[in-house]
Formats: structure tokens, C-alpha cells, sequence
């Protein structure tokens, strides 16, 4: 009967300086020594070679050596590592009085780089329940072309070890259901999100975001089915908040709505691939717009709000400022806003405000929200002058009150336009609330950017929806 179990490697320095003890014990009845590696240690060529790693890895080894004492028991007892005093108390007083007091171990070959995720898909296949592949070229990009799970970019295989990985990244269970994908209605796990984060190229910790995402664009306010059945040029943008975009090295300065930063580039198409992979939005299917945007891609950027004088979007939308969020908006593509003359918020308020008139159109009123992103350049003049976020968006509500005389069908001869018998009444150009303000952008130029939306978005269909990202 096998009472005590002792993990070790040859190439731990640890397992070495002990292991004359180590023999000593091998000797005793009851003591089963198991050895990583298969070169083994003199005096102990009989030790259990655990090649595969199989039992290392199901009975968790962290460390080398490791002391199981009852292994399997309730009363199980480990230790780590090189303690003299706790060996004593395991074994009973010994010789070797060279031996120090204290040596750490090695790490166990368990976490070697890559290979506990390929132990939990050889010993825990039950963990996945995804459909498995055999895959001949574990690097080979060509298989996503293939089976048609590519947005028409490169996409990693999704292997078992990798979805392994990428679950690594969060504590919630592989099975649980997040919601059912639209247009074919799939049920998403976690799990699936982590194969399409594969896909996608995140890191495992980018996943609480990607689960965060797919969750706000599952609720009923955000219209993901409209949304996708539309000919209007929009898609799902993430706007990431808090500590959390910072600890994975989220992007909100220079180039913020651009390429070049891993957590927004993959963070964005990890959510639109679950959308194509598991609900079946697919261009030319369900998916009908009539131009699309590259935002189609990926869509997701951080916000910068330490620098700023203005609460944060997620502060706005009622959360703490230490909490995490991702919001959700259906939106077109950028629209730039270019002002290096305007020193006095008035004057830069009315040009934001002739900017944003054009929104879908100069004449459509009500019909989308907005987002203003303002670069650190602008919004230092309204610091400068004292104006919060809500004294912005404010002047820009009485900038954008428009006569209906403006607004009719043949005013400035364009047959677009509201209904002749409106000429007589006033119109705000966005619904109240539907106009948002953040901040981002390099540090130099006098450059912002309006990110309008979906022509259904404002009174009539999507609202931005904001969830809290659960690690």
C-alpha cells in the first residue's frame, strides 16, 4: 500500500541536492517515487517513469519534488519544495546533516510553456465539448478558409490545447450558457467564445472582455438581429472602461480607432466571429448591408479616461470607476472632424456641431445616435474653460435644434426630408441621451472623430448596452 508519493525531476537541482534521502526513502515500504523525466537519478533507476506526464498532471503537481502523504485521502497532506523541518515531521529524524534548512523546488514539467493546456486535452477531453478536429497542420491558416470560419483574414486554428489556453483566461465554467446568437439563434457557451477567441488571435486574458462583449450584444436593447438583417453600413463597437482595459494593454491614445494594438484588434473580431460562427451572420446571408465598414472587422478601443476632466462613458452609464466595462454600439464607420483654429470652446462647440448636422444625413433628425470621440488636443479647451461633458453636450443640443423649414422634402433642393407640414416646428438632431462623448487620441492634433449610428439606432431600434466584465 502506497502511503507517501514523491514527484522529483532529474534536472531540478533540488531533487539532486536530496537525493541521497531520496534513495534512503525509496528503500522504505509504502514510498513510490515518480520521476518526470526519463533520465533518472543514480539510485533510483527503479522509480516510476511518468513519461506522459499523465500522473503529474491529474494529481495537480505544481512543483518538484512534491511530498503526497495519504495520497487520495481525505486527510491528504503536500509539501513543496525542500523544508527540513517539515520532512522530519514526515519521515522521522535522518542523517545528511549538510542539507540545508530551506531550498525551493523546480517548477513541475506540467507547466512547462504549452504543455499543460496539451495535458488537459489528451487527460480532461470531457472538459470540451465542442465538436473535436483532427487537425494534420496544428499552424495551418488555410483550414479557416476552408471550413468557413474566417471574416475572410488569416484565423489560428482552434486546437484543443489552445481553447484549453484561451479558458485559462477566465474563472466561469466552459458549459455555461451565455445566450442564443442571432440570426440562427446558436447557443453560446464560454466555451464557444474561447474557440472563436482562438480564432481571432486574442490572449487568454483578453477573454472576460470577449464574454462581456458577446453578453451586451445578446440583450434585447442592442438589436443584434436587426442590426445584422440591415443594409445600413453598421456593426457592433466595443468602448472598453476601466482598470481592466489598462492591466491587458488596451490602446486609447495614438491610433486608438486604428490598427497595431493586439487586445483592440482581436478583442473586436473575437465578437464578430462568434456572431458569424455560432449564430450564422454571414455576408450575403442574413447579413445584408449594402456596403458594410471595415469596423465589420473589428471594432474596439479603450477610453482615456485618466487623463481626462470628464467622467468616463461607463462612469455616465451609472458603474463605479474601479469597475470594468464594455459598451456596446451599432456603428458606422469614422467621420473626422478637423479644427486647429478654435482656442475658445464656442467656437470649437459649433464646429463639432456642423459636423455632426451630416450625420446620415443633414437632413435626418432623431433617426441614429452618435459618438464624439474628442482628442486630448480639443478637449484641453474645454478644461481650459471650465465646461464638464454635460455643458459640451448641452451647447450642442441648442447647436443642433433645427427648423423643420431646413429639414423638408426640396429644402436646399434635395427631395430627401421630413414631411412639408413640419416646416413650422423645431427638431433636436439627436434624441435625448443618444449623443455620446469620450475620450481618446495621441497626444498631438487638433483632430476628433464623430462615430455615427445605425439609421435604426436612436428612437426606434438599438441603444448602446453596457456590461461589466466578470473575471
Amino acid at each position: 500500500m502506497i502511503d507517501v508519493q514523491i514527484y522529483i525531476k532529474t534536472s531540478c537541482e533540488t531533487c539532486l541536492l536530496i537525493s541521497e534521502l531520496l534513495v534512503e526513502l525509496f528503500a522504505r515500504e509504502g514510498v513510490e517515487i515518480i520521476n518526470q523525466e526519463a533520465t533518472p537519478i543514480p539510485g533510483l533507476e527503479d522509480a516510476f517513469l511518468d513519461a506522459d506526464l499523465e500522473r503529474s498532471f491529474k494529481s495537480k503537481i505544481e512543483a518538484v519534488p512534491t511530498v503526497i502523504l495519504n495520497p487520495d485521502k481525505a486527510n491528504e497532506v503536500r509539501l513543496q519544495g525542500w523544508v527540513r523541518h517539515e520532512w522530519v515531521e514526515v519521515f522521522g529524524e535522518f542523517a545528511h546533516e549538510h542539507l540545508p534548512t530551506f531550498k525551493p523546488g523546480c517548477a513541475s514539467k506540467t507547466l512547462d510553456p504549452g504543455r499543460f493546456e496539451q495535458l488537459q486535452a489528451t487527460f480532461e477531453p470531457e472538459r470540451i465539448q465542442s465538436r473535436q478536429l483532427t487537425f494534420t497542420d496544428v499552424d495551418d491558416i488555410e483550414i479557416g478558409y476552408d471550413r468557413g470560419w474566417s471574416d475572410g483574414l488569416p484565423v489560428v486554428p482552434p486546437t484543443a490545447a489552445r481553447v484549453h489556453r484561451m479558458l485559462s483566461g477566465t474563472s466561469r465554467q466552459p458549459d455555461e450558457i451565455i445566450g442564443s446568437v442571432p440570426p440562427d439563434y446558436g447557443i453560446c457557451t464560454v466555451e464557444k467564445i474561447a474557440v472563436n477567441a482562438v480564432l481571432a488571435g486574442c490572449l487568454p486574458e483578453y477573454l472576460p472582455v470577449v464574454i462581456a462583449a458577446v453578453e451586451a450584444a445578446l440583450e434585447e436593447p442592442f438589436c443584434m438581429h436587426g442590426l445584422l438583417a440591415t443594409t445600413y453600413f453598421s456593426g457592433p463597437m466595443v468602448v472598453v472602461n476601466g482598470p481592466y482595459s489598462r492591466a491587458i494593454g488596451m490602446n486609447c491614445g495614438g491610433n486608438a480607432l486604428g490598427q497595431g494594438n493586439r487586445a483592440n484588434a482581436t478583442i473586436g473580431r473575437a465578437l464578430q466571429l462568434v456572431i458569424r460562427n455560432v449564430g450564422g451572420g454571414k455576408p450575403g446571408g442574413v447579413d445584408r448591408s449594402a456596403l458594410g465598414n471595415p469596423g465589420k472587422y473589428t471594432f474596439c478601443f479603450s477610453e482615456d479616461e485618466l487623463n481626462s476632466s470628464w467622467d468616463s462613458l461607463s462612469v455616465e452609464r451609472g458603474y463605479s470607476p474601479d469597475a470594468s466595462t464594455v459598451t456596446l454600439f451599432a456603428a458606422d464607420g469614422v467621420q473626422g472632424i478637423v479644427d486647429q483654429k478654435s482656442r475658445g470652446p464656442e467656437s470649437l462647440a459649433r464646429s463639432f456641431a456642423a459636423a455632426l448636422r451630416v450625420v446620415g444625413h443633414p437632413k435626418f433628425v432623431r433617426a441614429s445616435d452618435a459618438f464624439l470621440v474628442v482628442s486630448p488636443e480639443h478637449e484641453r479647451v474645454f478644461r481650459d474653460a471650465g465646461w464638464s461633458k454635460q455643458a459640451l453636450i448641452e451647447r450642442l443640443t441648442g447647436l443642433l435644434t433645427i427648423r423643420g423649414s431646413e429639414l423638408i422634402r426640396g429644402a436646399g433642393g434635395m427631395e430627401e426630408g421630413l414631411d412639408p407640414k413640419l416646416k413650422d416646428h423645431s427638431f433636436t438632431k439627436f434624441r435625448e441621451g443618444g449623443l455620446f462623448v469620450v475620450r481618446a487620441g495621441g497626444e498631438a492634433g487638433l483632430f476628433s472623430a464623430i462615430i455615427a449610428g445605425w439609421g435604426a439606432s436612436g428612437e426606434i431600434g438599438s441603444v448602446p448596452v453596457t456590461r461589466e466584465i466578470r473575471l
